[in-house]
């Protein structure tokens, strides 16, 4: 890499690690120096890894050396690991000359440890016995709940009333029968009114879904 190069790479890396605080690693690479093995020109926040100026290549660096330059493409938003065992959230950008020879590499790796301690934490709590459900609705009245069954009546169903046959009728008044819907009082009427049946259907879908069910 040029020197005019690096250094507006090492400038940016001071504004990333800047705009993200001290979790954020940046790395700079220059792939075209005497010693590749020794890589690293510029990097910010050095100590997630435990990496300063001159020392080597990652895994995935020490890959681009070797590869195909036509072939390369940026790895974004990859889990990498350091030596003490910090989980990094990791992109890598490949640098290229005007010829397209990749020629640096800029890398970004962000510490989620604690995060990703936090998301395991957040969801042993928020598992429950009905994971992947629709939460149940809490409703103010009678009312209210009858609305929300017949809503949860039609989703089993999973298609708009006007395209619901028979059979998906049938199905969604058996679901407000086993959820006690026409325990409320005029239920009949409301299901009717949503559903485009009349009451003797309704009776007849009712006796149909009972019959069924045993």
């Amino acid at each position: 890499m040029k020197e005019n190069e690096i250094s507006f790479c090492a400038q940016l890396a001071k504004a990333i690690a800047r705009q993200f605080g001290p979790n954020c690693e940046v790395v700079v690479h220059d792939l075209c120096g005497a010693e590749p093995e020794h890589s690293i020109v510029a990097i910010e926040n050095g100590h997630i890894s435990g990496r300063r100026v001159g020392d080597g290549p990652s895994h995935v660096v020490w890959e681009a050396l070797k590869a195909d330059p036509g072939k390369l493409e940026d790895r974004l938003a990859y889990l990498t690991r350091t030596e003490d065992g910090k989980i990094l959230k990791s992109s890598t950008v490949f640098l290229r000359d005007a010829d397209g020879n990749v020629n640096g590499v800029f890398s970004i790796n962000y510490d989620i440890t604690m995060m990703k301690a936090m998301e395991d934490q957040l969801r042993a709590f928020t598992e429950t016995e009905t994971s992947g459900a629709e939460p149940e609705t809490i409703t103010h009245n009678v009312n209210d709940l009858l609305d929300e069954l017949i809503r949860q009546s039609a989703r089993l169903v999973g298609k708009p009333v006007a395209l619901m046959n028979k059979d998906d009728k049938i199905k969604a008044i058996r679901f407000l029968n086993d959820s006690g819907a026409f325990l409320i009082t005029k239920s009949g009427l409301r299901v009717c009114n949503f559903f485009g049946i009349s009451k003797y259907t309704l009776y007849s879908y009712l006796d149909e879904a009972k019959g069924e069910k045993e």
